[in-house]
């Protein structure tokens, strides 16, 4: 179902977002929907996006043998180096397959053209492995197909990456340093708790075990899991053809059971197309995993929008992750504001996540 119903946040609310001058401040932006199956709702962003070239994401790279991502030892460090040409992106909830054991990135990247090896920091997702899986590589990752299907697991990693991540102006391999900094320890036990929940969640769910054989703890095996595959097959049929309508969409929110969960703004609308089938895919992830058997009804278009105005409040904080890349949020009563610029102060990701 789709209501043709539209909500501007006027250049007013606009101009209050922090950090940097918002790329839609002159024109506002517009909300539109809900685009709703079962669960799930989603509310389509539109506004008119930077030009320029479009880096490749992560998953994009990877495929093409532009990007490597390799082990350094820690649990919670990983290298990725761009051996190519084209500017590659990659976004914090990302997970990587491979390796001694599957990692989730916690913060968003940007590398250049042939950037050579850069720290990011990551979690793992693959509690019970530390050793090669069948024939893969142990050293390095094979891809990057999915992303973080857990709304908890994703505002412990936020609010991880705020609390310890290195000053403004620190060098620019920060991120190693606070990849094992204060708190780690703590961190990774609650992505490794959630990381459970949702595999039981989904089990449950869809009526059968998900976890593979080949490593019971892997949460990216489980989310390969066909039965799993079966059972978001409807809602992206009926949900992504929507974000694919026209060229001014630069992201979406999106609802479950009724209430505003998160949601994925970027600078340019094609920018979010190849983000896309990722982003949905954990999104009905997590709307399957936590059904309930009384549906509610999603939440008016109106209220969207003043969720994201009132993004624009909040505690203020800005991190170099590198020197290239700056982590700029907003620490709200009701939200958790994140928006990942360039070293010109230029946005290329903004990130919702309700509390």
């Amino acid at each position: 179902m789709r209501r043709r119903a539209f909500v501007h946040l006027v250049a007013s609310f606009l101009a209050s977002l922090p950090f940097a001058a918002s790329a839609f401040a002159a024109d506002g932006i517009q909300v539109s929907g809900p685009i709703v199956h079962d669960n799930l709702a989603i509310y389509l962003v539109h506004g008119s996006g930077a030009g320029g070239a479009v880096p490749l994401t992560l998953q994009e790279a990877l495929a093409k043998g532009a990007v490597k991502v390799r082990e350094t030892g820690s649990v919670n460090e990983l290298t990725v180096e761009n051996t190519g040409k084209d500017e590659v992106y990659v976004q914090a909830g990302d997970i990587v397959k491979g390796g001694q054991q599957d990692r989730v990135l916690s913060v968003d990247l940007l590398l250049p053209p042939r950037s050579g090896a850069v720290s990011i920091a990551a979690f793992c997702v693959e509690p019970g492995r530390w050793t090669a899986r069948g024939n893969e590589d142990v050293r390095q990752f094979s891809s990057a197909a999915a992303a973080m299907p857990s709304h908890e697991a994703k505002v412990a990693m936020r609010a991880y990456a705020v609390t310890a991540a290195p000053p403004a102006g620190a060098a620019a391999s920060a991120v190693s340093s606070y990849a094992g900094g204060a708190g780690v320890g703590e961190s990774q036990q609650e992505i490794w708790a959630l990381a459970r929940k949702t595999q039981d969640s989904l089990s449950r769910s869809v009526g059968a075990p998900v976890a593979a054989p080949a490593s019971p703890s892997s949460l990216q095996l489980s989310l390969e899991n066909e039965k799993l595959k079966q059972a978001q097959a409807a809602y992206i049929a009926a949900l992504q053809g929507a974000g694919e309508t026209g060229d001014d969409i630069v992201g979406y929110i999106f609802a479950i059971n009724g209430k505003i969960n998160s949601g994925d703004v970027y600078a340019s609308n094609a920018l979010f197309r190849k983000m896309l089938s990722k982003l949905l895919a954990a999104n009905v992830t997590e709307a399957i995993s936590v059904k309930e058997a009384a549906g509610a009804a999603p939440p008016p278009v109106k209220d969207v929008a003043a969720f994201l105005a009132k993004a624009s409040a909040g505690v203020k904080a800005e991190r170099a992750i590198n020197a290239g890349v700056h982590l700029a949020t907003l620490d709200g009563d009701a939200s958790l504001y994140a928006e990942t610029r360039r070293a010109d102060g230029s946005w290329v990701h903004r990130n919702y996540l309700a509390k």
